[in-house]
């Protein structure tokens, strides 16, 4: 996954970010429950790196319809307990937000990994005129076909930003400097501030196809125009393009 971003304010101000990750997803069984899948850190993954990641590996299992459901929690349980002990903390600080080299959430339920395999998820095949919503936008869009390739095809969607949405992402990570900065913030006063700034935009989603049908690319590209109580106005675009690639492992065996 890899996400990119700009911003541009009417007075001159500009800033762009840049950031990347990746996962290896191994299907485990196949059975009419749905696919068993772990989700791990990639194998260079240093021990460092493994030390501060409680989470992974984890198990879920993804049903037929889709929704996705933790198998491991006790072994998540057992590693978080690990974790804490060696940060000298305990549950206590867990759900709350601290600066390092960035900020972070201390987090301790093990469900929380439902949100990384969601993350990484990508719809098994898109078609042409059925009807796709994003947890962002106002409303859905019908996906249309807009190339055939000898490699496959690609189909686009077109939708409307939901300005509520926006402002309450907003709110929270005004919360969120609030207790770090030690000047807490209420989110019902972080919702009111945010109320009065007029939200516009669109996503547009892109999903590059095989021959089979199968999504192994998805390219979202957000626009958000923010007008402020003061006047003045910032443009947003941020992209977030996920793949999947078939990488070979040292057994011989494939994963993704």
């Amino acid at each position: 996954m890899v996400r990119e971003s700009k911003q541009q304010g009417d007075n001159g101000s500009s800033g762009t970010s840049h950031d990347r990750d990746t996962i290896i997803e191994r299907v485990i069984a196949v059975s009419n429950a749905g696919v068993t899948l772990e989700f791990d850190l990639p194998d260079e993954a240093s021990a460092e790196d493994r030390a501060s990641a409680w989470q992974y590996p984890f198990r879920v299992l993804k049903t037929p319809g889709g929704s996705i459901q933790l198998l491991d929690r006790a072994a998540l349980n057992a590693r978080v307990d690990k974790w804490l002990k060696a940060a000298n903390w305990t549950r206590d600080v867990c759900g709350h937000w601290i600066f390092t080299w960035n900020a972070f959430q201390i987090e301790c339920d093990p469900e929380m990994v439902l949100k990384i395999a969601e993350a990484f998820d990508l719809p098994q095949k898109v078609g042409e005129g059925v009807i796709y919503r994003d947890k962002n936008a106002r409303g859905t869009g019908t996906i249309r076909r807009t190339a055939n390739s000898p490699h496959g095809a690609t189909f686009a969607v077109d939708l409307e930003v939901d300005p509520d949405t926006v402002r309450r992402a907003r709110a929270e990570s005004d919360v969120v400097v609030g207790e770090i900065m030690r000047k807490p913030v209420t989110l019902g006063d972080a919702l009111e501030k945010r109320s009065k700034e007029s939200i516009s935009g669109t996503i547009s989603i892109v999903f590059e196809t095989t021959l089979d049908g199968q999504v192994h690319r998805r390219t979202k590209v957000s626009k958000v125009q923010t007008k402020f109580p003061d006047g003045h106005i910032k443009t947003e675009t941020a992209t977030q393009t996920l793949e999947r690639r078939p990488v070979a492992r040292t057994d011989g065996a494939t994963t993704t």
